[in-house]
């Protein structure tokens, strides 16, 4: 048990450079919300919905972390602080990490029934604060979802996805082949992939500022000649 423990705070500080030490990560909200999780995702299976529920709002109140207790949620999940929503049907593989603000919520409720409705996470993958994936997707092993990123289609494994909507980057190997990627986002623009872009946007504008300078600048000294003509 404690050897599990151990293994689990040793994942979530080789994630993350603030703590100093395991007793410091003991008190991060992320890790009482998975202990939490735990107990009502087993009163939930053990069909005691009620108590997994108050289990479930008693952890809300605590970390601001939302779990639903119907989700399935794998080792070593890591909730770099809170503010995070996880619907009933959502699946989590195995050393996920999901930053601030993040949700994982369903879509089409409309015609009030069950099923799958929230996303599926699998081993590996980072999600970037305040994204929101939506619907029974899949997010694909490995792949990263940029902050504030809108995800409402399956993501290929490896893949990094920004923007509203969602659209996959194209990431070097090397970059690609990393065990972890700090905040989900390893592209120069911390949120849009628009950067070259926009370099060659403000050298266009330049470029036609020049040409009108120099337009004006041959128009004035025009007006002089013509002047003394008349």
């Amino acid at each position: 048990m404690f050897g599990g423990l151990t293994r689990y705070l040793d994942s979530i500080a080789a994630r993350d450079p603030a703590p100093r030490s395991r007793l410091e990560v003991l008190l991060y909200p992320g890790v009482w919300a998975l202990f939490w999780h735990r107990i009502a995702h087993a009163l939930f299976r053990a069909r005691l919905v009620f108590l997994a529920r108050a289990v479930n709002h008693l952890s809300r109140f605590l970390t601001a972390i939302d779990i639903h207790p119907g989700a399935k949620v794998g080792k070593n999940f890591f909730v770099d602080h809170g503010f995070v929503t996880i619907g009933e049907t959502a699946e989590i593989g195995d050393n996920v990490t999901i930053y601030p603000c993040v949700t994982l919520g369903g879509t089409n409720p409309a015609n009030g029934k069950g099923g799958k409705r929230h996303p599926t996470l699998l081993d590996n993958v980072i999600v970037g604060s305040g994204a929101a994936i939506l619907g029974p997707i899949t997010i694909g092993v490995r792949a990263r979802i940029g902050a504030n990123a809108i995800v409402t289609d399956d993501v290929p494994d490896g893949a990094t996805m920004v923007g509203v909507k969602a659209r996959s980057t194209l990431v070097a190997a090397e970059t690609w082949a990393k065990e972890f990627m700090p905040y989900g986002t390893p592209c120069k623009e911390p949120c849009e992939p628009g950067g070259e872009r926009f370099e060659e946007l403000e050298a266009e504008v330049a470029a036609l500022r020049e040409q009108v300078d120099a337009l004006s600048a041959k128009a004035g000294s025009a007006d002089p000649a013509a002047r003394k003509s008349n």
